[in-house]
């Protein structure tokens, strides 16, 4: 069964569906009685351009022609969305079309895909080249960050994560600001989830200098990368981050917050952009 997304201010012509993220099962419990529960779907959806193939990324589903558009902006295949005339997505095929109008045509994306770099993203994610070659020209904005606004902002995603309050095995990404959720999207994998977030902020003209990108995943290299491409200053999470994701973002400037939960927080770089006016009593 798919569902309708509705975008705002969308120019271009766009399927507008995605799938159920759940289906109903049986398993058999500890007492071994059997019971329906709840599983999370897992579907691969073929990205092309023009149609050509260019990637099969595996997706829950639900936010397909965001998904894509926010891979092919972050991955830096396609830079301008005015280039981009259609994006259809055929489920029956499990592929999803996207028709442009550049006049740099197919060469110019081949020779971007020429490079490619396996990534740590769930299962195995793929990096290209041209994700890098623009990537230190990206200014980040100087954001200052309330510690109140952070404990509010954690306190307000608690009302989320509904997939994975279900049938868990997934991964959200938000796009907030201040400690308003605007956009937010669970997928299979933080990856996914955050290039859904940039397809989204690219459709409706979102920009995210004064923005925060929470997730619930890892803070790898490929996650600060994306913010940077969505010029997102800070990133959020509940869990840990990497050496190589530290490194970057003390390259490029970005804040960034992990193993936040509840009343805790780690800053592990960007301390002085956080305003401490929120001191844990003693």
């Amino acid at each position: 069964m798919t569902i309708k997304i509705e975008y705002k201010s969308s120019k271009r012509d766009m399927s507008k569906s995605g799938l159920e993220p759940t289906y109903s099962v049986v398993a058999i419990d500890q007492s071994g009685k059997e019971r329906k529960v709840a599983i999370a779907g897992e579907t691969p959806l073929t990205v092309m351009v023009d149609d050509n193939e260019i990637v099969t990324l595996m997706t829950l589903g639900t936010r397909p022609e965001e998904l894509v558009l926010g891979y092919l902006r972050n991955q830096g295949l396609i830079e301008d969305i005015e280039d981009i005339v259609r994006v259809k997505v055929d489920w029956e095929s499990e592929s999803a079309n996207v028709i442009t109008n550049s006049r740099k045509g197919l060469k110019y994306i081949q020779k971007k895909l020429s490079k490619r770099i396996v990534t740590s993203g769930c299962g195995e994610g793929t990096l290209f080249s041209c994700s890098l070659e623009k990537l230190y020209e990206i200014k980040i904005s100087n954001y200052k960050l309330r510690q109140s606004t952070i404990y509010a902002l954690l306190k307000e995603l608690t009302k989320y994560n509904q997939i994975y309050k279900e049938v868990g095995t997934v991964h959200s990404c938000a796009l907030c600001k201040n400690s308003k959720v605007l956009i937010f999207i669970e997928d299979v994998g933080r990856h996914n989830a955050a290039d859904a977030i940039g397809g989204r902020m690219w459709i409706d003209g979102i920009t995210g200098a004064d923005k925060i990108l929470y997730t619930t995943g890892r803070l790898t290299s490929e996650i600060v990368m994306k913010a940077a491409q969505m010029t997102i200053p800070v990133l959020l999470s509940r869990s840990g981050m990497t050496s190589m994701g530290l490194e970057l973002a003390q390259d490029l400037g970005i804040t960034l917050i992990a193993r936040a939960k509840g009343k805790r927080f780690f800053v592990y770089h960007g301390g002085e952009n956080i305003i401490f006016d929120a001191p844990p009593k003693k």
